[in-house]
């Protein structure tokens, strides 16, 4: 079985945000308790552990090194920035999909208007990002599919699509909860249910993720 001890593992966590102007920003219901409880239970193993993590309201895992950032676009850089050198990748955050086209330097007021349209673009996928940057299998990559309907159906797409070695599949009441329901799916078709404290369930993706790390060896 793979040891984690001297292992450099980079993990995502947290929501982004994506500013309308200097007050209101786009942004999700992720709390970022899963991937700091990855990172707490990768530096337990032994690894030495990056944290890129949006805002949250989290203290910061003993001995883990973090770097908070905001936007989507700023967790892509400062992923790629530490990814050299990393044996493990675990995409953990709930990235916003999408951004506005502009961002206003004023607060925008309401007084005086009927409505508010607001043009969105995609934002770079981070986890997909860094996958096409694997080489000779390494890093070993997981992810996270929140899904609302066809959820292990639409988990391995995502998976497939992104090259991924692991995939979580959970659903929308895992958002800002201790405790979840979830399943790990690995590329070899392996299905593991869990049900029960998110420091569990960062146990179990560790573990599942083993297999993959000593073939990278």
């Amino acid at each position: 079985m793979a040891t984690w001890r001297g292992l450099k593992v980079l993990i995502t966590a947290g929501s982004t945000r994506e500013p309308l102007d200097p007050v209101r920003f786009l942004t999700n219901a992720s709390s970022g308790k899963m991937g700091y409880a990855l990172a707490a239970e990768a530096r337990r193993r032994g690894a030495r552990t990056v944290l890129v993590t949006g805002p949250t309201a989290l203290p910061a895992p003993k001995g883990v090194r973090l770097v908070p950032v905001i936007t989507a676009r700023e967790m892509l850089a400062a992923s790629l920035k530490r990814m050299p050198g990393t044996a493990v990748v675990i995409g953990a955050a709930a990235v916003s999909d999408f951004r506005p086209v502009k961002t206003s330097r004023s607060k925008i007021k309401k007084v005086g208007q009927r409505g508010l349209m607001l043009r969105l673009v995609p934002n770079p996928d981070v986890l997909a990002t860094l996958a096409k940057r694997r080489k000779n299998g390494r890093p070993v990559f997981a992810g996270f599919a929140l899904e609302t309907k066809n959820l292990l159906t639409a988990a391995r797409e995502k998976m497939n699509r992104k090259g991924l070695d692991l995939i979580v599949a959970n659903g929308p009441e895992s958002l800002d909860a201790d405790f979840t329901r979830a399943t790990i799916l690995t590329r070899e078709g392996e299905m593991v249910p869990y049900r029960g404290p998110k420091v569990g369930l960062a146990g179990k993706i560790l573990d599942a993720l083993e297999t993959f790390i000593d073939r990278t060896r």
